[in-house]
């Protein structure tokens, strides 16, 4: 199924479609005014920009010196070339450790990978302890947005899926007796864990340390709790120096969810006395995606989720229409990277409006790759033959002056004559959702030359 027919099965229910715009234009709203207090905001996020460019143009320099520091704090160090490189490597961890209970903090590498279900196909109980992520593991889905993973489901569903799987009370969706089971349910699965995983939002070159951002503080739980921790991080999550952390942080939440900054913003080092750490540093298609010059400054995103907030299209189709781990604006532009005919579908899901490059926090000109991925698309996938043909017609048409003005001519006449019925047939996708705007009597060139003379 691609987006635009995930995206129609989405809006069959309009009422969920218009809470789900409506609660992510709030998140919208809410960072435009925790940035509008911020002074010198557009230089906070050129600094971040150039921060995560001069860091992905001397990646190599990075890596090294961050797997010296964190081998030097006492961190073991792992390499992983793709997913199922990284997914062994977890996996040979526990054996070595005779571990069969792990709790994971959000990790979009650890979904990128599918570890779960690679996990859980060896008999390992692998808990996500994020409350949105614990939501959509129950419900047997992936998380429909990279920060606010269940933000698709209303709170009447969530108290239907914790009676089901936690066997709770009916609450009719409240929230705090809702929180308050979930804590009981998740605090069991923390006393006994024997592995932690947790992802990396930054990971700082200069000592070697890694910092682990939450709202719920369950990075925290997990790590102080069980005897190891392994941390999964892709490459592009480095940046230079211990001084440019404040920058990102003060970025990231704002940008995110429109708080001043994370509640936890849990800081890693080395292992504490008696435990084990370990560090999986993943390529899995990013070294590819930074030797494609067009593409690179996508590999500076930091995860905050800004993009899909404000994007009319994803705010109106929702995260699992894009049937890919990272959806909306961003996700259109990485995922091509690693499956070009999969994804294809993608990078037409948008209206090219510029909003989400507006809001990016690191300045990724996110529309403009979308629109250089349709160019490649449109050579490289085999199109339906009947949008060539149209394209074709309309290049003509477009390069010919005296066809385009004719053509003008005789669309308006039929737009006024032609009963609308006509037009909005099944056959006419377009007009499905859309109402045509009265045609005007006249072009614009021919309004022009009657009220300025002819002259410019």
């Amino acid at each position: 199924m691609n987006h635009s027919q995930a995206a129609a099965d989405f809006n069959k229910n309009e009422e969920r479609v218009n809470w789900h715009d409506g609660a992510l234009w709030h998140v919208r709203y809410k960072r435009d005014q925790v940035a509008s207090k911020i002074k010198g905001w557009e230089e906070l996020r050129n600094t971040a920009s150039m921060i995560k460019a001069a860091a992905l143009s001397n990646l190599d320099v990075y890596l090294e010196e961050f797997e010296k520091k964190a081998k030097a704090n006492g961190v073991i160090v792992h390499w992983a070339d793709d997913a199922a490189s990284h997914n062994k490597i977890v996996a040979n961890i526990l054996k070595n450790h005779h571990a069969t209970k792990v709790v994971k903090s959000k990790s979009m590498l650890t979904e990128e990978c599918h570890l779960n279900t690679f996990l859980e196909a060896k008999g390992i109980e692998v808990i996500d302890t994020d409350l949105g992520e614990r939501i959509v593991q129950l419900a047997k889905e992936k998380p429909s947005h990279i920060v606010l993973p269940a933000i698709h489901k209303k709170k009447e569903e969530v108290d239907e899926l914790f009676q089901k799987h936690l066997h709770t009370l009916p609450s009719e969706g409240n929230p705090q007796y809702l929180t308050g089971e979930a804590r009981k349910h998740l605090r069991d699965k923390f006393l006994n864990a024997q592995v932690a995983i947790t992802g990396v939002n930054f990971a700082i070159a200069e000592t070697g340390g890694f910092v682990v951002c939450t709202n719920e503080g369950n990075a925290d739980m997990g790590t102080h709790l069980a005897p190891v921790h392994i941390a999964c991080m892709g490459i592009e999550k480095l940046i230079p120096k211990q001084a440019h952390l404040g920058v990102f942080l003060r970025l990231l939440a704002r940008s995110a969810t429109g708080q001043e900054i994370t509640t936890y913003s849990s800081h890693f080092k080395r292992p504490r006395k008696g435990a084990e750490m370990h560090i999986i540093i993943v390529d899995n298609g990013r070294t590819k995606q930074l030797g494609r010059n067009d593409f690179r400054a996508s590999l500076k995103c930091i995860r905050c989720g800004a993009c899909m907030n404000t994007c009319p299209v994803y705010r109106r189709s929702g995260g699992h229409s894009y049937h890919a781990t990272i959806p909306g604006p961003i996700g259109a532009i990485l995922s091509p990277g690693f499956d070009l005919k999969k994804h294809a579908d993608l990078p037409f899901a948008s209206t090219l409006c510029g909003s989400c490059s507006d809001v990016c926090p690191v300045k990724i000109d996110i529309h403009e790759q979308l629109y250089k991925w349709r160019q490649i698309v449109t050579k490289e996938v085999k199109q339906p033959s009947l949008k060539k043909k149209s394209m074709r017609i309309m290049g003509y048409v477009f390069s010919h002056p005296n066809l385009y003005k004719v053509s003008g001519d005789v669309a308006r006449i039929l737009l006024r004559s032609v009963p609308k019925k006509w037009i909005y047939t099944k056959s006419n996708a377009w007009g499905w959702h859309r109402d045509l705007p009265d045609a005007p009597k006249e072009s614009f060139e021919q309004w022009y030359k009657k009220n300025h003379h002819g002259k410019s």
